[in-house]
């Protein structure tokens, strides 16, 4: 038996970590264990590199349409190698600020797998095999997610790849068909298009980024269109032939089967759970449809077991896992935390024009029985994205007819994903429709299109 810990967290990503410091800032005292890099998936394989990667692209498509800004510059040349590099050193150092914050908050990381055990204790085997067992008060499991796979699009990572190669690979591929149109499927679609790669995306449901408000869906084809990505929608990949130099997709449409050649295959179409092999079943954890159960504090049905991020029921998003995370701890500390509102919960996408959103769309304010008004304002008509080249795209805001409650608000545009903590704020803290319009919004700024749009949905727009 090895040391006891007062709370002992499984997985050191987004949520793992973040529970794991705010625990030690509470006085407990603490234990990660987690087999790969520190930061998780979004640190090392997620968020973080994939974004090295999307500025790499934007920069390439700033220097090619210089002339746009009266600047001239020779002929640019996208090193796909370097990108790469450099994507690899962020996460790099992200990743090393990790170790520094659990040095920093005397946190002991447990390099190994772990396996949960009854009564309260870890099973963690090294990567030498060597078992060690250690027990804690509380124990959070944080194992978050791996890519998807289909059961006819298995991922090899050479023809047909997921996520991480697709940051990863040796050479840049001339064509690529992308699988799925969620976030991950449209940034990488972004970044490859950006330099120089034939990309394709292929979209079972009838709309790309399906689950945002459907402008926002339309606009984005649009942008995506317009700069030469193939989109085909109402589509299935019912086969891939990786025999010879590429693959042949097979896919089938309401007009009948297509065939497409390309060098490589990204399949996008979303995660699963980890939640195999470590020990719950052996526990009595229960596990529902691939997600663990867990209360409002993310304790499960077995005191002082607890599980939070993706594994949990909820957006898998990275921040989600973070405030889980904080939640929980703060519970088991003997705090009165309130419970996270998942109807407030801000989803952003990063590709170009980037989207964020939040709560209910016009779609879903009209099936919830709300009365609503709906304001849009388009970047065409703003000065700032007139200023600096970006005027694709809106922001758009759902008002509760009766008492001017922001419902929901959708943005599609240069710089978005930094606007939508606005909105976020604003519906934490109640703001109704009229407090918006009348907070002053700097000028010339993106952000007056949140004020505008306000406007709109009360008919006092000044400038449309």
């Amino acid at each position: 038996m090895s040391a006891k810990y007062d709370v002992l967290v499984i997985g050191a990503g987004p949520g793992g970590y973040v529970a794991a410091i705010r625990a030690s800032q509470l006085g407990m005292k603490v234990g990660v264990v987690e087999k790969a890099e520190l930061g998780g998936v979004c640190l090392n394989w997620g968020c973080i590199p994939t974004k090295a990667l999307l500025k790499s692209a934007q920069v390439f498509e700033y220097i090619n349409h210089a002339k746009d800004y009266g600047i001239d510059v020779k002929e640019a040349n996208a090193d796909f190698a370097g990108m790469v590099k450099r994507s690899r050193e962020v996460a790099g150092g992200m990743s090393k600020g990790i170790q520094f914050l659990f040095k920093k908050n005397k946190i002991d990381h447990i390099a190994g797998e772990a396996k949960v055990k009854a009564g309260k204790k870890v099973e963690v085997t090294s990567d030498k095999g060597e078992k060690t067992t250690y027990s804690a008060d509380h124990i959070i499991i944080a194992t978050g997610g791996r890519a998807r796979e289909l059961p006819h699009m298995k991922i090899d990572d050479k023809k047909i790849i997921g996520y991480r190669k697709a940051m990863t690979l040796e050479k840049q591929p001339k064509s690529m068909v992308i699988v799925g149109s969620g976030a991950i499927g449209v940034e990488f679609a972004y970044f490859y298009n950006s330099i120089g790669t034939d990309v394709t995306i292929v979209e079972y449901l009838d709309r790309i980024v399906p689950v945002e408000d459907e402008e926002v869906s339309k606009q984005l084809e649009r942008s995506y269109k317009k700069s030469g990505i193939n989109i085909m929608t109402n589509a299935e990949v019912t086969g891939i032939d990786t025999k010879g130099s590429g693959c042949k997709v097979t896919v089938k449409t309401k007009k009948g089967e297509e065939t497409i050649n390309c060098d490589i295959v990204l399949s996008a179409v979303g995660v699963s759970t980890n939640v195999e092999g470590i020990g719950l079943e052996d526990v009595g954890i229960l596990v529902e449809k691939g997600k663990v159960v867990v209360d409002d504090y993310y304790q499960t049905n077995m005191p002082g077991y607890y599980a939070i991020g993706d594994i949990v029921k909820g957006p898998a998003l990275a921040h989600v896992a973070s405030a889980e995370g904080i939640t929980c701890v703060e519970k088991i500390a003997g705090h009165h935390p309130e419970p996270i509102d998942y109807n407030n919960i801000p989803g952003c996408t990063y590709c170009s024009p980037e989207i964020s959103s939040v709560g209910y769309t016009e779609k879903a304010a009209k099936e919830a029985g709300y009365e609503i008004k709906v304001g849009k304002f388009p970047f065409s008509a703003s000065g700032k994205a007139s200023a600096a080249g970006a005027k694709d795209g809106f922001v758009k805001v759902i008002y509760d007819a009766k008492y001017g409650e922001l419902l929901g608000a959708h943005m599609i545009g240069a710089n978005v994903t930094e606007m939508i903590a606005e909105i976020v704020t604003a519906r934490k803290l109640e703001t109704t429709a009229h407090e918006i319009l009348k907070a002053i919004h700097p000028h010339p700024t993106m952000s007056e299109a949140v004020m505008e749009a306000t406007a709109a949905a009360y008919d006092e727009v000044i400038h449309l």
